[in-house]
């Protein structure tokens, strides 16, 4: 039985309670029945107990604990070791940790039920009973992430980026009005649909969309750690633009479009001049504009067009932008559920009609506003220890991810040369393995043996399954520059992107300058043999 309910007040008492009434019937003098109505015992139970324990046998009395394979040092053991490969983002799966509880019993030599060497698993019992004994552990449903986020949140990278930050603050001396933040996010036509009040036991349950699959608008906007934002652009997929596409959009809100309505040089370059319109900075006040490492924001043109009108431009590690970005934060994740919302009205209110790319701006002038709050806004730039500066606003739990690929520094290495990763200690470990830099000479044999009996004998089921740990990194030959936080608007920066820049430039050139010849090659060739097949044709006289 899982969930046993006692019907019963029985063993209400403690052990304590047990030894006092032993204690005042042997040298107090007092009798078994008054002992027992005053400790509330059963008179039989005292009885019992008070025959073994006069007779130096075995005096425990009450229920005893049911038949566990660990024990709690060993449960705890266990526990610590699920939770850490959690935070690294390679937890197991429920049939992974009976598998796991089965192999630590075969290698620390515990006892096991038959079931368990059958089927090399511990049951399905033992996984109800230990989650119930260490409730910190649960089963959950975990959010699919990016290695690249995982590896690139990582301490180092963070530490440059603050870093950078209080650099250009103590330079400049920003206030919460001069911090701004820009990013885009995609509007799709099909967004998942709100939550319905159904029938019960229901299988399937369905809402109505506009298809399938959706077609994305991309909205770009802007925020300050004051709480403030500037109108959003809207990017449309469409090579050519229309003034009905704006129709019920926000107040001063622009617009822009292209083959992928996707976010490119010429309209980031668009919505900075819309920025400087409407937040107004100088050289004599200028602003602090923080964003990703997206290829259209690193435009040197862009770039001089911001340093011109006092513009610094700061930008985020890669992949970091989920935890350093105020709009990724706390604006951009209460606007799409806004957004369902609103699409869930829109087709209600417009029975049996599609909603299209052309109705996104009023859906997005109904929903933005409720998202793009003041609080929101300001505890985005709160929480992303930008403003107010917190360098220390990520604990180590949040680092956790990155554990698997942090390795040394291989700055001055040579290209091609694998190197040995350095060994981390694990602080689950009780007795860590010697690195591979131990000598033999530091081991004596016999120290070989007792550590061997020690590493039995300690449970740990790192000894079993090690955490997961990357190989060694292998540097490229190829010059291809990682990007990091920077300061774009620096003039050596600025200087190293226009020269990377036009190298690319050159190269995209010379590869088209070859398309063009072979084109004209096979154009040529076709022609010369649909000639020859005309001059064969033999005409009857």
């Amino acid at each position: 039985m899982r969930t046993y309910k006692r019907k019963t007040t029985r063993r209400s008492y403690t052990t304590e309670d047990l030894k006092n009434a032993a204690k005042a019937v042997n040298h107090e003098g007092k009798s078994v029945n008054a002992t027992a109505k005053e400790f509330g015992i059963k008179r039989m139970t005292l009885t019992r107990y008070l025959k073994r324990l006069n007779e130096g046998g075995d005096s425990s009395m009450g229920y005893a604990t049911p038949r566990q394979v660990f024990s709690s040092t060993q449960e705890d053991s266990l526990k610590k070791y699920l939770l850490q490969i959690a935070s690294i983002f390679y937890g197991y799966s429920p049939k992974d940790v009976r598998r796991l509880a089965y192999e630590c019993a075969n290698k620390f030599e515990i006892e096991i039920p038959p079931s368990w060497t059958a089927n090399k698993m511990a049951g399905k019992e033992w996984l109800t009973m230990f989650l119930k004994r260490n409730p910190e552990l649960s089963i959950r449903k975990p959010e699919p992430t990016s290695l690249g986020r995982a590896t690139s949140f990582n301490a180092q990278n963070v530490k440059v980026f603050f870093e950078k930050l209080a650099e250009v603050m103590d330079r400049y001396g920003f206030t919460a009005a001069d911090i701004w933040n820009i990013d885009e996010t995609g509007v799709s036509t099909v967004l998942k649909p709100n939550k319905i009040v159904t029938a019960k036991g229901k299988r399937n349950v369905g809402a109505m969309t506009s298809g399938e699959r959706g077609t994305n608008v991309t909205v770009v906007t802007a925020v300050s750690a004051l709480g403030n934002a500037v109108p959003a652009m809207f990017l449309f997929p469409r090579k050519q633009f229309k003034t009905h596409f704006l129709i019920g959009g926000p107040p001063e809100c622009i617009r822009a479009g292209n083959a992928s309505g996707w976010v490119t040089d010429e309209e980031f370059y668009q919505f900075m001049q819309h920025f400087i319109k409407h937040v107004k900075p100088s050289m004599e006040r200028p602003v602090l504009l923080v964003l990703d490492n997206h290829s259209s924001h690193l435009n040197v043109k862009t770039l001089t067009l911001a340093k011109e009108n006092g513009v610094v431009m700061l930008s985020f590690p890669p992949h970091c932008s989920h935890k350093l970005q105020p709009l990724d934060v706390s604006v951009f994740g209460p606007f799409k559920k806004y957004c369902a919302a609103a699409q869930d009205a829109w087709l209600r209110n417009n029975p049996g009609k599609t909603l299209t790319i052309y109705d996104v701006p009023k859906i997005v002038a109904d929903s933005l506003p409720f998202a793009q709050t003041s609080i929101n806004i300001v505890n985005g730039f709160r929480k992303t220890g930008i403003f107010p500066y917190n360098a220390n606003i990520f604990g180590e739990d949040e680092f956790s991810p990155s554990f698997v690929t942090d390795r040394p520094g291989l700055e001055n290495s040579e290209p091609g040369k694998d190197y040995p990763e350095q060994p981390v200690m694990s602080s689950t470990a009780s007795n860590p393995t010697p690195s591979a830099s131990t000598s033999q000479a530091e081991l004596e044999p016999s120290n070989k043996e007792n550590e061997s009996v020690n590493l039995i004998q300690v449970f740990s089921p790192e000894i079993v399954r090690p955490f997961p740990k990357a190989g060694p990194r292998k540097v490229g030959t190829t010059n291809r520059r990682k990007r990091k936080a920077a300061i774009l608007t620096d003039t050596p920066e600025k200087n190293a992107l226009e020269e990377q820049q036009n190298k690319t430039t050159k190269k995209v050139k010379k590869t088209k300058k070859k398309l063009d010849k072979k084109k004209k090659r096979i154009s040529v060739k076709k022609y010369s043999s649909q000639v020859m097949k005309v001059t064969m044709v033999i005409i009857p006289v």
